[in-house]
Parts: C-alpha cells; structure tokens; sequence
C-alpha cells in the first residue's frame, strides 16, 4: 500500500519514492504527495523525475482498481521507470492548491446549510453540493455574505483521528448521505474549521479560511423534490 503523505500535510509539493509497480500506464509508489480522485474532489496531476532526468506527466491519480495502493497515470505510450528505482514525485501545485481552497469553502458552506449532502464536485473554477432539503428557500446574497465573512474571519483548519468505534457513534459528523468517509486501518479523519464545522473528510485543505479568498453563491437548483444544488464560484 501507498502511505498517503498528503493526509497529514497537504502543502507537500514533492516527495522521493520508490517504484512498486509500473505497468501498462500507471505507477504505484511506496508513499506520494499526489491526491487520489475521491470524496468530489479530482486527482492530482504533476509529473515523476527519474534518477536520469526523464520527466513523466501524471495526467490523473486513482486509488488503484486492485487496492494494490495510489495509481498514478501516466500519458498515453508514456515510458515506465523500473521498479525498484527512486524516482521525485511533484504534483501540480496551483491546480491542487485551487482544490484546496474550493474543498474548504465547501465546509464552510456546510455550516450555513442545516441539510444532508446528496452529492459534490469540485473544480478549479467552480464547485457544488447538492443537500436533501424539502420546502426550504436558499438565500444566495445572504449565503455569499456568509462564506466571504468566515473567510475574512480567518479560522484556522486542522485534521485529527478517530477510530471507526467512535465515528459510529458520532454520526452527526458524516454529512454525506451516500458516501462512507474513508478510513486508514481502522481510523477516520476528520477536518475541523475553528468554531465552524467538524466533519469526517479525506480531502486536502488549506490551513486557515483567509487563504480561501473571496467567493460568490452562483446558481441554486432544485433537482428533485429534495434535492438542491448549490453552486459556488471563485470571485
């Protein structure tokens, strides 16, 4: 199994790692910094130095079909590195930084909304929750007043554990309705923005809410009869 380096720092650029597996076009490496695709919020790209300098695009990351660990895939005919070889794993840091800041305003907008979340995505540019609500009106100006004075209120965010016992009995801090939170060997991570919100979460985030810069509601949808769709964008 990969160790997943980004889950206790989400700011590592790059990190050294050997080559496990490398086979038709992906890469599975002893530890990484790249982010699988997973809970709405895309794979990392980026690239993988090899000792004689070849550089190889990482266009997606995956969890890898077999669980055989985090596949990092590589460009279509893209040569491999031998197993067993050190090789500099680097994401590409304003895209993943642009998802960090989206996944946390995305908490943030958790915490105005008293509803379940049916579903999510994030993008660089955009990205939506959909919470199961019935006979509710959502206010887009007073939401997008909301987020940006949590934003400029600059709460910090943090990560910790629990154990899967303990999640089970605190199901308030799972607000996906279809979506077990991932768990590492029997724990469960949880993201925590200061005085705001607590839940379970394996995505990457950034360190304080001011980084997440100024926002703005876009559209709200219905999209059933309690499903609605609300969509944020960066100003």
């Amino acid at each position: 199994m990969t160790i997943e380096l980004f889950r206790e720092d989400s700011y590592l650029k790059q990190c050294q790692a050997t080559v496990q597996i490398a086979e038709g076009h992906l890469v599975i490496l002893n530890q990484t910094v790249f982010y699988p695709m997973g809970g709405g919020q895309p794979g990392d790209s980026g690239k993988l130095l090899l000792e004689d300098g070849t550089e190889l695009r990482v266009v997606d990351t995956q969890k890898d079909v077999d669980g055989r660990g985090i596949a990092h895939l590589l460009e279509e005919n893209s040569p491999l590195p031998a197993v067993g070889s050190t090789v500099e794993a680097l994401i590409d840091w304003e895209r993943r930084y642009r998802h960090m800041r989206m996944h946390s305003c995305l908490h943030l907008l958790c915490s105005l909304i008293d509803g379940g979340v049916t579903g999510g995505s994030i993008s660089e540019t955009k990205s939506r929750l959909d919470f199961d609500l019935q006979d509710t009106t959502l206010d887009k100006q007073f939401l997008t007043e909301e987020l940006n004075r949590l934003v400029a209120e600059d709460h910090s965010l943090s990560a910790r554990w629990i154990t899967e016992e303990e999640m089970t009995s605190q199901q308030d801090l799972v607000r996906t309705m279809s979506v077990k939170p991932p768990s590492d060997e029997g724990r469960v991570r949880l993201i925590e923005v200061e005085g705001v919100d607590l839940q379970a979460c394996g995505g990457t985030h950034v360190s304080r809410t001011s980084e997440i810069g100024a926002e703005q509601i876009g559209k709200i949808e219905n999209k059933g009869r309690h499903n609605r769709r609300v969509n944020i964008v960066f100003q």
